[in-house]
């Protein structure tokens, strides 16, 4: 009697033969997905032939794209898998789809802007004023220096009082002074950017006189807008920080200034810093309370203490709202602006992780 062994081939590829029966491959979904959207692609291309590369419509084409892809998955794997694995399938992509569709405004706003400030991107945008130019030319370097020295002297003015100030909340405030101060600071948090704006030129025009505009006032407007943003973030990271690593600087001796310095600020550093980040992303594209404080310049003013300085968001309304001789001309600087506007605030976001990287506290790394 002849018994037949089967080979090990036999034996490695039938665990694997049983596993892949009735089952999609991994590579299917992208697939499909990526064919989907490739078709839809396709129709909305050939319906926008003979426009511009800014009116292809991204969102129409991933939307879509989207449906085609979950009907296509629904009906294969419950063709080829089973239809209780077709609606895991199907909800799968469902919450996919609602994830994209959150980010859709952000795609859309970003290739807008992109494809329409490009054309504008030359060493004679970013090394020249607007000073007497009304037509063609002209460049944004005043008005790259007026955000950077306003927002940093924002940033120097509302980073020490916002983070003393959550500190105090966190460790040392209680009772009736802690819940008014945190009223205030939420009150501040919904206000409007005008009522900054036009509370620092009260202010300024009564000390001073009417109709003065200079840097340090849309310093300090932006100021009262960043603080609140930076108390409220930094008071929340304050709490998170483990009670037991206060209790064990405590327990070694070291007094509480010492450990809110050395244990608690080091531990929370990163969170703290995309805190302030967050703030300055929130101020630096107001346009409103500078028009009121700043006002606006054709020419290159690095002094924020004397005279008007020009900034990018009130360059790109002024270019748009003032259009000139050349209106095509005006509209490219407003959306060059607008892109190296959002440059900006993309280094220095990457300069704050770089920052809260360098400075978070070492672990053993197990």
């Amino acid at each position: 009697m002849t018994v037949l062994t089967p080979t090990p081939t036999a034996v490695a590829t039938a665990p694997a033969a049983s596993l892949t029966a009735g089952k999609l491959p991994r590579w299917a979904p992208w697939a499909l997905l990526g064919g989907s959207l490739a078709v839809s692609a396709a129709v909305f291309g050939v319906a926008a032939i003979g426009t511009s590369l800014a009116d292809f419509n991204i969102a129409g084409t991933v939307i879509i794209g989207l449906l085609l892809y979950m009907v296509l998955i629904t009906v294969i794997s419950s063709i080829v898998e089973s239809r209780r694995k077709a609606v895991d399938r199907l909800m799968t992509a469902l919450v996919a789809t609602a994830f994209l569709i959150a980010l859709l405004p952000l795609i859309s706003l970003l290739w807008t802007v992109v494809s329409n400030g490009i054309e504008r991107f030359d060493a004679e945008f970013f090394s020249y004023s607007m000073r007497n130019v009304i037509g063609d030319g002209g460049g944004i370097v005043h008005a790259i220096w007026g955000t950077l020295l306003i927002t940093l002297t924002a940033t120097v003015i509302a980073v020490p009082i916002g983070l003393m100030t959550s500190i105090y909340l966190v460790e040392y405030g209680r009772g009736k002074i802690a819940k008014a101060i945190t009223f205030f600071v939420d009150v501040m948090t919904g206000i409007p950017s005008i009522v900054a704006g036009l509370f620092i030129y009260a202010v300024f025009a009564l000390i001073f006189k009417p109709g003065i505009s200079m840097g340090i006032m849309g310093a300090l407007a932006l100021a009262v807008l960043m603080t609140p943003v930076v108390v409220r973030g930094s008071e929340e990271l304050l709490k998170i920080v483990p009670n037991e690593l206060r209790e064990a600087s405590y327990a070694l001796g070291v007094p509480k200034w010492l450990t809110i310095l050395k244990v608690v600020l080091p531990t929370s550093i990163a969170g703290i810093t995309t805190s302030v980040m967050l703030a300055i992303s929130r101020v630096i594209g107001e346009t409103a309370p500078l028009l009121l404080t700043a006002g606006f310049t054709q020419s290159l003013n690095t002094n924020i203490f004397n005279g008007q300085m020009m900034t990018l968001p009130v360059f790109a309304y002024n270019q748009y709202m003032n259009q000139g001789t050349n209106p095509d001309a005006s509209l490219a600087r407003a959306w060059a602006a607008a892109l190296t506007l959002i440059l900006i605030v993309m280094v220095l976001n990457l300069l704050a992780r770089l920052v809260a990287k360098l400075f978070a506290p070492k672990t053993s790394g197990r």
